[in-house]
């Protein structure tokens, strides 16, 4: 017999309930039926806190420990995830280095995609390199002969994404998790592209699904923050490590305002992919468009893989119009509905051009390298007056 739904007990319920009513209770002191923002950064102790650790993240007393507003979306996000627990910082960065601080150490050897997030990269290539003796293996992690002809005797961690930035390359989770597992390695998974329901890597075994919650989660462009899900285990040794005392901990606020914009994640998921979808045919249908990256056309390499590993595509991809730096430049600048701004996940479409330079181009697929790429993130708009823009982009460019 089916358990009753009771929004007392989110994992009763289904994801758009769970997005609603997880993470947040009536509030005893108002009666408000939603969860205040609580701006406290102390909070009372007890007549006796002697006994207490003050690096401790699950008493209530400091806002770097864990606040009221930081607890409850971390219970919503594990819930979402599928995960035991969840530790929500400051950004999707602090997300980032609070995995890796806290799993690897000096001597140890990670295994990392090649064509991954900017910070990631330069985390892998040279910070952690050279400030902390960790060794790195950029790989195709598309190709699992290669990710386990990498793997080391002292390999601790893989870390991939699971649609990759920029490229849309995508990760098999579940074969990761098993060649991981099986050298006695943790993998960890950034999911931003494709937050809950798109894609729950926990469930496909991974260790750690990381999201910069600036993006899809929070979904309006006003708030920061980054978040990770786990076992209680691994979670626990974030909040003490990464969280406590180094300090990358989320402001009640922008904990608030995300919590806030997660209520309608799925029904903006769905949206946002319908449209995605109708933007990318389009393009890839238009001579004038180099080429189209985008899980959800037949043509992109691993369409099949994405139709059997994600519940929707996302709602990013790249393209470069036909030409020089110049003329990918006057494109956008021809654009009157897509705005050029960095970013991702926003309720407006967002589109930025990144050329051909850095260290990590040498990694793209060889059209990214020849015309360079604009980057979209497809919004909310009525999807005709995207159509249009471009349209009318592309006629005023060419």
């Amino acid at each position: 017999m089916n358990q009753r739904p009771d929004k007392k007990n989110p994992a009763t319920l289904g994801q758009l309930s769970q997005a609603v009513h997880a993470g947040n209770r009536v509030d005893e002191a108002t009666g408000a039926v939603r969860t205040p923002l609580v701006l406290a950064n102390s909070y009372a102790l007890p007549e006796d806190p002697s006994s207490l650790s003050w690096s401790s993240s699950e008493a209530t007393l400091y806002t770097r420990n864990g606040a009221v507003n930081q607890k409850l979306l971390q219970q919503k996000l594990a819930l979402l995830d599928g995960a035991e627990d969840a530790v929500v910082l400051a950004s999707g960065v602090a997300a980032l280095h609070a995995v890796f601080f806290t799993t690897l150490h000096s001597g140890d050897h990670a295994i990392v995609a090649d064509q991954t997030y900017e910070a990631s990269f330069r985390l892998f290539s040279e910070l952690l390199p050279e400030r902390y003796g960790i060794e790195a293996t950029f790989v195709d992690t598309s190709d699992l002969d290669a990710v386990r002809a990498a793997i080391k005797p002292n390999t601790k961690l893989i870390h991939v994404e699971t649609v990759a930035n920029p490229t849309t390359r995508v990760a098999d989770v579940a074969a990761l998790a098993e060649i991981a597992h099986a050298a006695g390695a943790l993998l960890s998974v950034d999911s931003t592209f494709t937050p809950p329901p798109l894609a729950r890597p926990i469930l496909d075994g991974a260790d750690f699904v990381i999201h910069s919650l600036t993006k899809y989660i929070n979904g309006h462009g006003d708030a920061m923050g980054g978040s990770v899900a786990g076992s209680s285990e691994l979670i626990g040794r974030i909040k003490a490590d990464a969280m406590v005392d180094v300090g990358g901990v989320i402001s009640p606020f922008n904990a608030w305002l995300i919590t806030r914009g997660s209520v309608t994640l799925p029904l903006r998921l769905r949206q946002h992919v319908a449209s995605a979808q109708k933007v990318a045919e389009f393009l890839a249908s238009d001579g004038r468009v180099a080429y189209v990256a985008y899980p959800g056309l037949a043509s992109h390499p691993q369409h099949e893989l994405a139709s059997r590993v994600l519940s929707g595509y996302g709602a990013m991809m790249a393209f470069a119009v036909k030409g020089d730096p110049d003329t990918q430049n006057r494109f956008v600048a021809n654009l009157r509905v897509i705005t050029s701004a960095v970013s991702l996940g926003h309720d407006e479409s967002l589109i930025v051009h990144v050329g051909t330079a850095g260290e990590r181009v040498a990694f793209y697929p060889e059209e990214f390298r020849t015309w360079g790429h604009l980057r979209l993130s497809v919004g909310l708009e009525d999807v005709d007056d995207l159509l249009a823009d471009l349209r009318a982009a592309l006629d005023a460019t060419f």
